[in-house]
């Protein structure tokens, strides 16, 4: 955020030199005072340690949501300041944990972890598990995925994070077949001639405007651009099982730097983030799509995360 610095008007031939002159001193007074103001008064960490409390820093891409605000007065309750810091991408929390702007984050899934740690030389792990949305299947032609005929089209997205998972929805669903047993496949793995289905991959955010489309007669549609496009959510034809083994490397994390996997006031922050009041409001925000996922520790998702960065290299 930048100041308002003071600015001298500009002169105006020889005329009030003396009151300029004044003005000046007056404006370098008052820029001290600021200064000093700046570098005496407290921070938040200062205020908060005066009250007891430790201060957590989280990043996420969706501050509005209200279920941030019952999570930090269940913090704020345990002597915890948590401080919720907004993203406007999806690219900035990751690097903000690692340069220690922020001490944890939650917006991700562990495959998107997995392909930042990846990508990046990081080694950011969970310690927490949050919740998965479905990814699901939707036609304005078809009903029951038994209608669909040989040859059509579906649209899937073409990232590498939601674009595997996809492909799995659609062999889950019958769809299509793999030539192989691929970990992180791709549209090449599909098998066109043993497959009912063509897929067809676009921008993640441009599959739910061809739901229309006379050439498409399915597409699979991350959670957020449904919701944004006004579709049922519960009118999907399809949508693959958010508790099956294969679903795990979509489960949502909160994330951490490696140092702070067993940081009491942290792993709290986890504990409190499954407090009933703060899910009952999650699922409410997620138009009750959203599974919250219990049963696992910081170590088995650090588990899912490595056998990910596994499979991640072993594709590419």
């Amino acid at each position: 955020m930048t100041e308002n610095v003071p600015v001298l008007p500009a002169k105006n031939g020889g005329r009030r030199r003396t009151g300029l002159v004044v003005g000046a001193v007056v404006a370098v007074v008052v820029l001290v005072g600021a200064l000093v103001f700046a570098l005496t008064r407290p921070g938040a960490e200062e205020t908060a340690a005066s009250e007891g409390q430790t201060v957590v820093r989280l990043g996420t891409t969706d501050v509005a949501q209200p279920h941030w605000e019952i999570l930090k007065e269940l913090a704020a309750a345990e002597g915890i300041d948590l401080e919720i810091v907004g993203f406007s991408e999806y690219t900035q929390p990751n690097p903000a944990l690692t340069e220690d702007e922020i001490d944890l984050n939650a917006f991700q899934h562990i495959l998107y972890l997995a392909d930042h740690n990846n990508n990046t030389g990081d080694d950011l792990q969970p310690i927490g598990s949050t919740l998965i949305v479905p990814l699901p299947l939707y036609s304005e032609k078809h009903t029951d995925v038994s209608e669909f005929v040989k040859g059509e089209q579906v649209a899937i997205p073409n990232d590498s994070t939601n674009q595997a998972r996809a492909l799995f929805v659609l062999e889950e669903a019958g769809l299509i077949t793999f030539t192989g047993d691929p970990a992180v496949p791709t549209p090449d793995d599909v098998d066109t001639e043993a497959s009912t289905v063509v897929v067809r991959p676009v921008e993640a955010s441009q599959t739910a405007g061809l739901i229309g489309d006379p050439d498409v007669a399915g597409v699979v549609v991350n959670n957020n651009f449904a919701t944004d496009a006004g579709f049922d959510l519960d009118g999907y034809v399809f949508a693959d099982d958010p508790n099956s083994p294969g679903a795990q490397p979509y489960i949502n994390i909160i994330a951490a730097r490696p140092a702070d996997v067993d940081n009491p006031d942290y792993l709290k922050i986890v504990e409190l983030y499954h407090d009933p009041k703060v899910l009952e409001s999650v699922v409410e925000s997620s138009g009750g799509t959203a599974t919250i996922v219990e049963g696992y520790d910081a170590a088995k998702l650090q588990d899912v995360l490595k056998q990910t960065e596994k499979n991640l290299q072993a594709a590419s």
